[in-house]
């Protein structure tokens, strides 16, 4: 079985690249002044998720078990693709994106008063709406969100009971 097929590699980098997007995107808010939006924020959330899934994963060895994890690391990755992708297409091109579905989201789960730092969003949908190296921000959390429902997939599948 080749390295990147093996399910603990796989949720290694996945656990990796996860929460290593939601560093690089602090670094972006705070070094770079790039302010993000609820949508923004809300990726934050489900990167972590998708990390935490993986996580566990890694250090739960039983197979019945990384399948679960697999299977809602690639259903939270699903959700963060469609998330860049409204980012992207729809709310990016409103200049006010309050009270979203992102918005309520995050006010409900409490994250604005728990992690302010980190969820609260400080810009309009079309303020965020920033490109790095020429690629808008929420093509790359989708490309990163595609990458890791790959990698799930792949863990389910190296993982079958």
């Amino acid at each position: 079985m080749g390295l990147l097929r093996r399910p603990a590699t796989l949720l290694a980098l996945i656990a990796l690249a996860c929460f290593g997007a939601v560093g690089a995107a602090l670094i972006s808010q705070y070094r770079f002044d790039m302010q993000p939006c609820p949508w923004c924020t809300l990726q934050r959330l489900i990167f972590l998720i998708v990390g935490s899934f993986a996580l566990l994963g890694l250090l739960i060895r039983s197979k019945g078990v990384r399948q679960v994890l697999a299977l809602g690391g690639l259903l939270f990755a699903m959700s963060g693709m469609a998330s860049a992708l409204w980012q992207q297409f729809v709310a990016a091109k409103s200049d006010s994106c309050n009270l979203t579905l992102a918005d309520r989201i995050q006010k409900a789960l409490g994250l604005f008063d728990l992690a302010p730092s980190v969820f609260a969003p400080t810009a309009s949908c079309a303020e965020a709406a920033v490109n790095l190296l020429g690629i808008p921000y929420a093509m790359w959390s989708l490309a990163l969100f595609l990458l890791c429902a790959i990698g799930c997939l792949q863990v389910m599948r190296s993982t079958r009971i």
